[in-house]
């Protein structure tokens, strides 16, 4: 045990010269790593996290989490742990089970203590400390005055450490807001009670079974064993970057290298339930989970020397041995003097006397305000950038941003807004020779405020003016579930749903089809018309439905109606009418169809890169009360002889201010990449929409190797020669995992990039 443990220790000393190349402050010229040290490392930190686990099974017994938990039918999970799902753990299983993990922040004793980590700071300490000392024994009238040295390099020593720390502070402050995505509570099934309890998120071991709802973030890692809802979607842009909810289910995932946007079985710590309802044993917590490892790995990464940092170190070492050796010599000199009778005759009197000299020398030889200035100065970058909305937690980085030639950007939430919003729309304004006329429509707006305009061919319309456009309003408004809500705090309209349908919420604010006040809108739609009964979305049919019955005549029926919605390809396929003009409807044929599918297949696969739904009603529904509800499975026939009304375009926007990002950063010959966990044809779209990747680029780059981005697993797949390569000319890296996205920045730190993400 003890040679393995010894082995351990081993293999991080390893790993570590392997990514620095050398010791701090001797660091020579960076070099490009060759391919035998980046599949060296590689190995090596394999190795490392077998040796960690193998670490904390010695010191805490073996973990309580599952691997591949994913692959894994609902019964092995279940047996793995040894719990009744209906019942949950008992009290012993619970005691076992149970594991604390601490609050990782840092101490403000340990923020002060990095503000004397600088060299020069330290020397500066160390002549403070031996004036001080020297002081001490000064005898006669100038006792008093043999303190006022190091009193000053201590008083500006202070300063400098207060104006570190008060900065890093207040970025520390900031960063808290962060731990929002963090659960404080949870609900579990446990023998000791009948019925589910809450319980703090902290207090949930592996093996718990939990359950979840509509509106709840997810307290750890769990692997669902039954959905108690038609359907389960879950927010998890927080960690995949995905723009919308994702649709999960119960059933195995057989590969085990799945990455975690393909875990569909799966829920992870920190994402929000955005529809249905489920349970599931929980198979890791804490720094095991998902979101816990990356927190764990960014508190293990190793930090690198500012390039301004290295230079200080370099001057601090050259000074120190240049005051060394004159100090030594000065000394040295008067050795012959140390007898002199000004001494009294003493010659250790006299070897203290020309010691203090030698340290005077080495003090006023010191650049004492050095640190300081620099502190001040880049505090003062700090709060000018904390105005532009950018926190910088340590004050170095102020430096290396001003040295960065590469920057690695998430997508969403950071490119883009995280809103979703309906940017295209059409619906049929008649047919001719079995050839569909489209009113093509364009809408403004990028975030969910219902602020925007509807426009055709470039000019604003009035969308009452359009038949389609109000039924398609009216169906956009009734087949929903989410809404739109006012924060007044923050000012911002906020979802409360799902974010597909908050985007509708908004296009039917935007539409305004009754002329009324835009805040206003979909509640005079909903009072038009009084929603009876929800048929929700399913994997099998891919669509969701509403029967509706009227309070009042409206203009587009005059009895009940379904209203549906959903992806292009599976209602068009139910449909056997399309809504024309004036709102008569003709009969879909198999060449219409086709036309309205190459209309969705180039708005979702061109440019934009579109999410595409379809809006159908069925005029003349079945009585509701004679439908079966348990079984969805027939979903699918209610769904039938439907007359399909329109289709609606959405994405989520980039931000308005990144497209001049961007082009100041290539103007300054900084190189953007863009690496996130979302889908790569959305990746590439938000590229060429931002100007990451141009035109020119895309045709200049035809022919070569990894054009067109790449997603994590064929990054993987790629020898350590080529995936070098790829971080060199690669622009987009989509599908990715946290691990990616780490490895991608140690080859573009390897090749000599000073490397920023964001």
């Amino acid at each position: 045990m003890t040679a393995k443990r010894g082995l351990i220790t081993d293999t991080y000393k390893v790993v570590k010269k392997v990514k620095r190349g050398g010791k701090r402050g001797k660091k020579p010229p960076p070099s490009p790593a060759t391919d035998e040290d980046l599949s060296q490392l590689s190995e090596r930190e394999t190795d490392l996290q077998e040796l960690r686990k193998f670490d904390l099974d010695w010191r805490f017994g073996p973990c309580t989490g599952m691997d591949n938990a994913h692959t894994k039918t609902v019964e092995e999970v279940l047996g793995f742990f040894g719990v009744n799902e209906s019942t949950g753990l008992s009290s012993e299983q619970l005691r076992k089970n149970r594991e604390r993990w601490g609050p990782n922040g840092k101490s403000l004793w340990e923020l002060v203590l990095e503000q004397f980590e600088d060299l020069l700071v330290r020397i500066l300490l160390l002549a403070a400390c031996i004036s001080f000392t020297l002081a001490w024994f000064e005898e006669g009238e100038g006792t008093i005055t043999a303190f006022v040295e190091p009193f000053v390099i201590l008083l500006i020593l202070i300063a400098n450490a207060i104006v570190g720390v008060w900065q890093e502070r207040n970025a520390e402050n900031a960063i808290e807001a962060l731990k929002e995505y963090e659960p404080e509570m949870g609900k579990v099934y446990r023998q000791d009670k009948k019925s589910v309890q809450r319980v703090r998120a902290r207090d949930i071991v592996p093996g718990d079974i939990v359950e979840v709802a509509v509106g709840d973030k997810v307290p750890a890692d769990i692997r669902l064993t039954a959905i108690r809802s038609t359907t389960l979607r879950v927010d998890q842009s927080i960690l995949t970057g995905e723009s919308v909810s994702v649709l999960k289910h119960t059933d195995p995932v057989p590969d085990p290298r799945a990455v975690n946007q393909d875990k569909k079985n799966m829920l992870f710590s920190g994402t929000n339930i955005a529809a249905g309802r489920a349970i599931g044993v929980v198979v890791a917590t804490g720094v095991q989970t998902e979101i816990g490892k990356i927190r764990d790995e960014m508190a293990a990464t190793d930090p690198e020397r500012t390039p301004l940092q290295q230079k200080l170190d370099q001057f601090g070492e050259q000074l120190s041995k240049v005051i060394t050796v004159i100090c030594v010599a000065v000394w040295g000199i008067n050795i012959g003097h140390f007898s002199d009778p000004v001494h009294g005759g003493s010659w250790f009197r006299g070897a203290v006397y020309y010691f203090k000299i030698a340290v005077a020398l080495a003090v006023a030889a010191i650049p004492e305000g050095l640190p300081a200035v620099i502190t001040t100065c880049l505090a003062l970058g700090t709060r000018r950038m904390a105005r532009k909305n950018a926190i910088v937690r340590s004050l170095p980085s102020v430096e290396t941003l001003g040295c960065t030639s590469v920057i690695c950007s998430d997508k969403t939430g950071t490119l883009t807004t995280n809103q979703m919003s309906v940017c295209r729309m059409f619906v049929v304004e008649k047919v001719t020779e079995q050839r569909c006329v489209l009113n093509e429509f364009t809408v403004t707006g990028s975030t969910y405020a219902p602020e925007g305009d509807v426009c055709k061919d470039g000019a604003v319309v009035r969308c009452s003016q359009y038949d389609a456009l109000v039924e398609l309003a009216t169906i956009c408004a009734l087949c929903n579930d989410s809404s739109l809500d006012y924060n007044e705090s923050k000012c911002v309209y906020e979802k409360v749903g799902e974010a597909t349908e908050t985007a509708l919420c908004c296009l039917v604010e935007k539409m305004n089809v009754f002329d009324t006040d835009l805040r206003s809108l979909t509640p005079v739609i909903k009072q038009l018309m009084r929603k009876e009964l929800t048929l929700e979305f399913s994997r099998d049919r891919k669509s969701m439905s509403v029967f509706c019955s009227p309070n009042k005549l409206t203009r587009s029926s005059t009895g009940a109606k379904m209203f549906v919605k959903g992806a292009p390809e599976s209602v068009l396929e139910r449909c056997c009418w399309i809504r024309v003009g004036g709102g008569t409807r003709v009969p879909l044929t198999s060449d219409l169809k086709e036309q309205l599918l190459g209309t969705v297949r180039e708005w979702g696969t061109g440019r934009d890169t579109l999410r595409c739904l379809a809006m159908a009603t069925r005029d003349s529904p079945p009585d509701p009360r004679t439908l079966n509800l348990e079984n969805s499975s027939g979903f699918s026939e209610y769904e039938s002889e439907l007359t399909f009304v329109g289709c609606v375009g959405m994405l989520d926007p980039p931000r308005k201010e990144v497209l001049n990002a961007v082009r100041m950063c290539r103007q300054a010959g900084i190189r953007v990449i863009m690496i996130t966990g979302d889908n790569k044809g959305t990746a590439l779209s938000i590229c060429r929409r931002v100007g990451i990747i141009t035109e020119q680029e895309e045709e200049d780059a035809v022919g070569t190797p990894f054009v067109g981005g790449l997603t994590g697993r064929e990054f993987d797949e790629l020898p350590p020669h080529l995936q070098r390569q790829a971080c060199h000319t690669t622009r987009c890296f989509a599908r990715v995992e946290p691990t990616h996205k780490s490895r991608i920045v140690e080859y573009l730190q390897s090749l000599s990039d000073i490397t920023a993400m964001v």
